[in-house]
């Protein structure tokens, strides 16, 4: 089984990340930063008084597309306000997708917030946004093994990527979202972008659920990445064993962060 992860960046690159997706070979796939607007497709502009960014109207629909021999399952961590390129302003969903292949039954999905709960903004704000955990449950068929996902996208703090009480609650409620969805012998990944440095104390609590980190302080943006830190996703597993291949993909370039992708 192969699982993908990467921060889509609203569909910023949709050209390289929709070309991509089909021939990864991703049985599973998860992505962060995935808009949805019913009704509207093509570009929109985002912007929260800190940033102006191109985003696709809605990606959801955009990847659905591009992966039709996969089932979406998409949770909105809030909703905000967009402009298609005609200036007309629409009201955009914004979360994180997990899209699994039609071979591959989906036996168990759960969400919960780990930081914060559902808003619909008025305006955008630069910080403290709500962020929300999606998890799958399947079945590697070749290993008849069940096999958890579960994947985040971490709370952003314009100051930075160090440890906050806020970061540790959400750890926390990572962990505990992990322990409620998996069974004793489940394979648990967890990945995304957790918007954290290699040292945080995220990494020692999800530890203590039986998750070891497989990036540790490998560069995990682009060159589309302007900024000198350059950690942000990451992936772990429960059981480093199952492993056959980890890589952290320098091509093709698809957002400003780089793909991950697993073998197990």
């Amino acid at each position: 089984m192969r699982i993908a992860s990467v921060n889509a960046w609203g569909g910023a690159m949709a050209d390289a990340l929709l070309g991509w997706l089909p021939g990864s070979g991703a049985h599973v796939v998860c992505l962060q930063e995935v808009t949805r607007t019913p009704g509207l497709s093509g570009w929109t502009r985002f912007e929260d008084g800190e940033r102006s960014l191109p985003q696709r109207a809605d990606l959801l629909a955009d990847v659905d597309g591009a992966l039709p021999g996969h089932q979406a399952v998409f949770v909105a961590s809030d909703s905000g306000p967009v402009h298609d390129e005609a200036g007309t302003r629409h009201r955009q969903d914004f979360g994180v997708a997990t899209l699994v292949s039609d071979d591959l039954p989906v036996i168990a999905v759960e969400s919960a917030f780990v930081h914060g709960d559902f808003v619909d903004h008025t305006e955008w704000t630069v910080a403290d946004r709500p962020r929300v955990a999606l998890a799958i449950r399947t079945l590697d068929r070749d290993s008849g093994r069940p096999v958890c996902v579960v994947q985040v996208h971490g709370l952003r703090e314009p100051a930075g990527k160090h440890d906050t009480p806020a970061r540790r609650h959400q750890a926390e409620r990572l962990a505990d979202l992990t322990r409620r969805i998996r069974a004793r012998d489940d394979l648990v990944v967890v990945c995304g972008d957790l918007n954290l440095l290699p040292d945080s104390e995220t990494f020692d609590i999800l530890a203590e659920a039986g998750l070891t980190d497989l990036v540790g302080k490998a560069d995990t943006r682009t060159s589309h990445y302007r900024k000198p830190v350059r950690h942000a996703s990451y992936l772990l597993v429960s059981d480093v064993a199952a492993v056959t291949r980890f890589e952290i993909l320098d091509e093709p370039e698809v957002s400003d962060h780089r793909a991950l992708v697993l073998d197990i």
